[in-house]
């Protein structure tokens, strides 16, 4: 017969629900695995929200290559800087390539949000080159893009010439000192010929001396 008395009800739920002490092992034990991006040597100097498009020239048209973030990333060591850009669902790398001096980048005609530039790009485990379309949800945020782009290629540029002009100028120098040696080495040998001859001159005078 069932009861109507909520205290025995309780008692009896408390019954079924009664901790027996027993433990029960896991069948899978996970481990915490340690994830890398790749980006742990870098700095982060820009990160903005877009969608890329690739130029394919067998069908001469833009296809997407995804949404998500695009980031401009500075090695801490090397100094060098490269774009990144990954799907935000997968992650999946859509664009890979370093900012170098020959990138040209500019506005993309009709749209003030969009830019365009060519790039030898390493997104899908080979070098290729590759023509870019980037589009931001703002103005703003394009030419934020384009400016820190202009500003990194020009600041490289300027390096690669600085160091062009280092190299020029050692090498001069080398080239000095290069005709310096050879000059005094003329001198040396000139003297040394000079001296062979008196040493030589002074033998005929003896031998004659002694007829």
């Amino acid at each position: 017969m069932a009861s109507n008395d909520p205290d025995r009800q309780e008692e009896a739920a408390a019954g079924d629900d009664e901790d027996t002490g027993a433990q029960i092992a896991p069948i899978v034990t996970l481990s915490e695995v340690a994830v890398t991006t790749g980006e742990e040597e870098e700095d982060v100097l820009l990160d903005l929200k877009a969608k890329l498009y690739r130029f394919d020239k067998d069908g001469n048209q833009w296809k997407e290559r995804g949404s998500g973030s695009v980031k401009l990333l500075k090695h801490t060591e090397t100094g060098k800087v490269r774009l990144v850009m990954r799907q935000a669902k997968t992650l999946k790398i859509c664009a890979n390539h370093l900012v170098v001096p020959s990138i040209k980048i500019q506005e993309h005609a009709g749209n003030d949000k969009s830019c365009v530039w060519h790039a030898s790009d390493f997104a899908d485990g080979e070098l290729k080159e590759e023509m870019f379309c980037i589009r931001f949800g703002s103005v703003e945020n394009c030419k934020k893009f384009m400016e820190m782009i202009e500003s990194i290629t020009e600041s490289l540029g300027e390096r690669e010439e600085e160091e062009s002009e280092d190299a020029a100028a050692a090498a001069a120098g080398l080239l000095d000192k290069l005709s310096v040696d050879g000059s005094q080495k003329a001198k040396a040998a000139a003297a040394e010929e000079e001296v062979a001859a008196k040493v030589e001159a002074k033998a005929e005078q003896s031998t004659k001396s002694e007829d």
